[in-house]
Parts: structure tokens; sequence; C-alpha cells
């Protein structure tokens, strides 16, 4: 499949880019618009970071410090949004970018300029989203699931809000209808789907979810948008609507949404680990088939969010048991990963102890999960800061973490240059012990009864409130390591080639081609063996 670009006048830049800013606005390659989305990411990533400072210094002291109550709930609930739709989200999509049709041989993801219009969908949805701080009557404040009726008290930043998760909605649509496509059609001669890299696997699955899960939302958004202005009830009980309704609807999507934030992460580890344990990942069937298990039961359990709301005993039980059953794949997949390691030389680069990292941080956050799977128990925990801690847990130590081993792992292959490995390990190290200082107290604070989402609370739980504060903090200044790390990779001299093969333990398509990476990386598909590497000349691959 040769590139046909070499028309419209462009003959001579068939082999690289424009120059200037148009060449990041008119972008079609997967590597260009990989990079945006990252830094895209990495900007959400800040904005998100000083909201939940705005919180953490709040909460340093009882009493009100700094902010009145309606604005800390606008930060609790404008980070969770951009962390979510503008953080997490848009970084594994720029790296599904970068690294899915590297690792399939393709040329390129199959709707290139479907490709641009979904990330610079984004950039207008956020800038809908933020300049809601600056409206009359404030940003949204009714807590990042929208729930009614309180959201519909929001003034005049609503429908902002609305039109603003539409917009990123359509964003995350285009970008997983692409990656289904791409994966299916595009895959090199020999890469059955058997071989596809497990990162490859987990986006397919992930992709499937974005799929069925954004139009629920954008149902559940429209319908809110109605009843505030169109006159309907679905969820106004004057009405003879139902609240209760929309959290059904809600947490349909939510539910799935928090494995469209995880799923990405488990491929990032399984690619990971091996490398540096020198092993081939243990089980790799009984991994694919673990993540299409956590796809499908992750339509199922939605209810868990809601077991405070009056369902009856029989809904109650299915849901406890079906959560509960969830975590048979996802120990699966624990066990498969330490058994990766069991008696692997293993070395410990940046990578490798941000996947390490994961793996034991996720797995905590995983058990508290359990905990509140059980719903006499979860009377108990529902909206105390043990709920905080546990999704803090799945999501910061779990798909930040990840997130960050991705990009020392690839930057490499990216850049050309090789970034600072002392640096990357102090960050590692900070990084652990300050995650760990913010989020464990929290756990014992919402045992005590400490509620979440409220700006002031008893003097019992000062002691808690200070040490994660101070967590907060630092975890965000040690940040500032990695960007520099970053920077210095991206822009610095170069000191030296940086070899195909960047990790010795490395296997797949895209340590198959140069340091840094051509801009368009298989003019012709490569032709795959059984080992998932390109088969060298006068050998042939087994029917594909």
């Amino acid at each position: 499949m040769a590139h046909a670009h070499a028309h419209e006048g462009h003959d001579h830049d068939h082999h690289g880019p424009d120059k200037g800013i148009m060449r990041w606005i008119k972008t079609t390659n997967h590597k260009d618009l990989g990079t945006l989305y990252l830094c895209f990411a990495f900007i959400m990533f800040f904005i998100g970071g000083l909201m939940s400072l705005v919180i953490r210094a709040e909460l340093f002291q009882p009493g009100l410090q700094f902010v009145d109550p309606e604005f800390f709930n606008s930060m609790t609930t404008m980070h969770a949004l951009v962390m979510i739709f503008g953080g997490v989200m848009p970084a594994f999509t720029g790296l599904a970018n970068w690294m899915v049709p590297m690792m399939i041989g393709a040329g390129d993801l199959a709707l290139p300029r479907v490709n641009n219009w979904g990330f610079w969908i984004l950039p207008f949805g956020f800038a809908m989203l933020l300049s809601t701080l600056f409206m009359p009557g404030g940003a949204p404040a009714g807590g990042w699931t929208m729930y009614p009726p309180l959201v519909l008290q929001t003034g005049n930043a609503f429908p902002m809000l609305i039109f603003a998760v539409h917009l990123l909605g359509i964003s995350s649509i285009t970008g997983a209808i692409n990656v289904v496509v791409t994966i299916l059609n595009m895959r090199a001669p020999g890469m059955t789907l058997l071989k596809m890299p497990l990162f490859v696997w987990t986006w397919l699955i992930t992709a499937y979810l974005l799929i069925a899960t954004m139009p629920v939302l954008a149902g559940a958004v429209t319908m809110l948008l109605t009843d505030k202005y169109f006159g309907t009830s679905f969820f106004t009980a004057s009405g003879g609507g139902d609240p209760v309704l929309f959290q059904h609807i809600f947490w349909f999507f939510g539910h799935p949404e928090v494995y469209i934030l995880i799923l990405p992460a488990f491929g990032i580890v399984s690619t990971i680990i091996p490398t540096f344990a020198r092993k081939p990942l243990f089980g790799y069937a009984s991994m694919v088939y673990a993540t299409a298990s956590i796809g499908f039961l992750s339509f199922i359990v939605w209810a868990h969010h809601m077991f405070t709301v009056g369902m009856p005993l029989a809904a109650e039980l299915f849901f406890m048991f079906s959560t509960m059953l969830i975590a048979v794949p996802t120990g699966v997949k624990v066990f498969n990963w330490v058994a990766t390691m069991w008696r692997g030389s293993m070395t410990f680069e940046t990578p490798m102890l941000f996947a390490l990292g994961f793996v034991f941080l996720f797995t905590l956050g995983g058990f508290s999960g359990l905990m509140l799977a059980v719903t006499p128990v979860d009377f108990q925990y529902h909206d105390t800061y043990f709920v905080v801690a546990h999704f803090h847990y799945v999501l910061v130590p779990g798909a930040v973490f990840s997130i960050i081993a991705a990009i020392y792992y690839w930057i490499p292959k990216w850049t050309g240059r090789m970034y600072n490995e002392k640096l990357g390990k102090l960050h590692f190290w900070l990084s652990a012990i300050f995650i760990n200082l913010t989020f464990f107290p929290q756990h014992f604070l919402g045992l005590a009864g400490m509620q979440r989402r409220v700006p002031d609370y008893n003097v019992m739980f000062t002691d808690f409130n200070v040490v994660s504060s101070i967590g907060a903090f630092a975890f965000f200044i040690s940040q500032f390591i990695f960007i520099g790390n970053m920077l210095s990779c991206m822009f610095g001299k170069r000191d030296g080639k940086v070899p195909e093969r960047v990790w010795e333990g490395a296997h797949g398509l895209e340590w198959t081609v140069a340091s840094p990476a051509p801009y368009h990386t298989f003019e012709d598909p490569p032709l795959v063996g059984d080992n998932g590497e390109p088969v060298a000349a006068g050998q042939t691959a087994k029917a594909h």
C-alpha cells in the first residue's frame, strides 16, 4: 500500500512534513497527531492538577480557608472532567496514534482526516468547558456525574457543560472507530489477531467500549438539557420523572468508562514487563481473553455505584456478585504479570519501575474496590473519602503511571534521543512516595466517616488531611522533573545514535524501524513471522 500523497504539487514533501504551524493544523500523519494528543493531555493534566491543589489547599485545615463552598464544588467537578476527558483519555489516544500503526505494520491509521478532525474538536470542547469558570453563576458544581436535580441548578454554564461533553464524546467516538477499522483491516500480512501485541488488543477492546458507551452519555446529558430548557421531565420527580433513572443511564456509560481508562494501561504494562524481565509474556492468550471478559463484564456491573439509592434486594445481590466476578479476569492479569517476572533476568530501568509501581498500587486499588463491592459494607463507605482513595489508586498509580511508563519506554523511539535515566528514577521514587502520602490517609478518613465534596470537616480529621495535602503539592512539584526530562529528550542535542532496538529485551515491529521513527513508517507492510517480528528475506511466513 504505497502512500499516494505526492499530488497537489507536494512532490517534494513525500518523505516529510510541511513546515511551520500549518504542519500541525493540517496534519493527517498518525505520529504528528499522537504528539498533539500527548501535548494536549500534558496541558490538561497541568490544569486539572492545579484544580486538585485548590481542593487540597482548602482541606489543609478545618474551617473555610481560601474558597467558598460553591467554588470548591466547582473545582471537584471540573478537576474530574478535565482529568478524565482531557488528561487520561487523550493521553491513551495519543499513544494509540503513535504506536498502533507501528505495532501492526500499517502505514497510518485507516481514516487520517477523521483522525485530524477528532483531535481538533478537543481544544474547542475544553475551551468551552473551562470558559464556564468565568460565567455568571460559576462553573458546574454538581459533581462530574452531573446528577439531577443538583446539576440543574447550574447557572449560565449549564448548556456549555452539555455541549462540551458532546464535543468530547464525538472526539472519542471518531478516535475509537478509527482504531477499530485500522486494527481489523490494516494489519501486516502474517499478523493474525492472536499475534498482535497486547497494547493493540487492549486498545481494540477499549475502542469497542467507547463506541458502545459514549452515545449513552450523550443521550443522558441531552435529556438533562431538555429537562432544564424544554419542559420535559425525564428526571424531574414533580413531572413524573425519576432522578435515579439518570444515575442508571449515566453509570451504564460510567462503568465501562472506568475500564476505558485502565485497559490501555494493562496493554502498556503487558508490553513493558516482558521487555525488562527478558521473557515472553506469561499466558498471552489468557491475557487476551481476560481483557475481553473485563470489557464484557463492565456492562453488567454499573449499579454498584448506586447501592444506596434503594434498589430491590435482588438487584443489590446481582450487582454485588457480578462486581466481584470482575475481579477474576483482573486477578488473572496480575498473576500473569508476576509470573512473567518470575525467574526473569530483570533490570529496573525507569519504564519498568513505573510498570512495577502500577502492578503493586493498582492491585491495592483493586482490593479497596472489592471492599466497595460488598453491598452492606458500601452503605458505610458510600460518598466518603474511602471511595476517593479507591478510585485515585486505580487512576493515578494505575492509568497515569502507565502513561508515564509508556512515554519513558517509547520516547527514545520517537525522538532518537535517550532520556536521563537518573532523573527518570528520581521522578519515579518521588512520585511513588508522594502519591501514597496523598491518597493512603484518605482510606482512614473515609472509614472514620469524612464525606467527599465537602470543603469543611470535623477537627478529628485534621492530621490525615494535612498529610494528604502535603503529599499532593509534593507530587505536583515532582512532575516537573518529568517535564524537564521529556523536553531535553525532544529538543536536546543528539549525543550518539539510539539503536533501532532501544531495549535489548524488546520485541515487535516498532523496534525494527530506525530511531527516531521515520515520518512514514511502513511504505510497504512487512511480512510477519510466528514470533511477531518481520520475516527475513528467504524465509516464508505461515499462511495468513
